[in-house]
């Protein structure tokens, strides 16, 4: 498929995803009725943890890159409860970022949600970090979220997401080289740069945009809202717990969640212990 022809079938399949949404509690008179949801972000370094009704954000935390997850995501679930006076008995859905990431803390916030769920009897549900980097950079036509992989190399995904919030992937997640990233997307002359890797590389992606001859920008303005051939860097998002809870939500009203048993890390590469046994063998 031409990259016209492409980047048509995205615009119209955002255009397809741009409706009212009636169930996504947006009604103070049908808050009550919305459920309480305990999201969890480990996959990143410093993490972060929400407590939402519906899509109200009640309390939130944002972890320390420079504490492990294991020292500090306890404390911060019961900093968040005590500060809204909510007990976890009263949460109605658990929420956790799936991965990529880093697989330390990956199966730190997954074991912790599937205990919560076990114990409570209550759903859980998954929501893959790379869409939620994308959720957090605003909807766009083409987004692609990157998070820094280990070894110079990047998890890469390209994402439509809807201004109703809906993330639609459009590619696998791929576990990539910098120079792969852009060779795999170089055809897409206006992207939405969004997440940690993004900012990590952004002046590769300044240099690349340039070689393409595709503008490059930052700081959004409108005046360059126009332009057909631009190439830009979303805005950082420490707490990605915020945007894990909000994809959980319209999960949960499609009824798409489970039990613990259901709970699965998407972690897209082997870990370098997995990779040490085959070069091993």
């Amino acid at each position: 498929m031409a990259f016209g022809e492409s980047h048509k079938l995205l615009l119209g399949r955002l255009q397809t995803y741009n409706r009212a949404a009636e169930n996504r509690c947006q009604s103070e008179v049908s808050m009550e009725e919305c459920p309480i949801i305990l999201s969890l972000e480990t996959a990143t370094r410093g993490g972060s943890v929400c407590l939402a009704r519906g899509n109200q954000v009640l309390a939130t935390r944002v972890g320390d890159p420079a504490i492990a997850h294991s020292g500090t995501l306890l404390r911060d679930i019961e900093e968040v409860l005590k500060e809204t006076g909510s007990a976890v008995t009263q949460v109605d859905l658990f929420a956790a970022a799936s991965g990529p990431g880093s697989f330390t803390g990956l199966r730190i916030g997954l074991a912790t949600v599937k205990a919560f769920s076990a114990s409570l009897h209550r759903p859980c549900v998954g929501i893959p970090t790379l869409e939620a980097i994308a959720h957090a950079a605003g909807p766009s036509a083409a987004t692609v979220a990157l998070l820094p992989a280990g070894r110079g190399e990047l998890f890469a995904q390209l994402l439509t997401v809807s201004p109703a919030g809906d993330v639609i992937p459009e590619d696998p997640a791929g576990h990539l080289s910098p120079a792969k990233v852009f060779a795999r997307y170089e055809a897409y002359s206006s992207i939405i740069w969004a997440g940690e890797g993004a900012h990590q590389y952004r002046q590769l992606i300044r240099e690349w945009a340039k070689s393409l001859d595709y503008a490059f920008t930052e700081v959004f303005d409108e005046e360059l809202a126009g332009l057909p051939r631009m190439w830009k860097l979303a805005a950082g998002a420490a707490n990605l717990a915020i945007h894990v809870s909000a994809l959980a939500l319209q999960q949960y009203e499609k009824g798409n969640y489970g039990g613990p048993q259901s709970l699965k890390a998407l972690y897209v590469r082997p870990s370098d212990a997995e990779l040490k046994i085959n070069v091993a063998n």
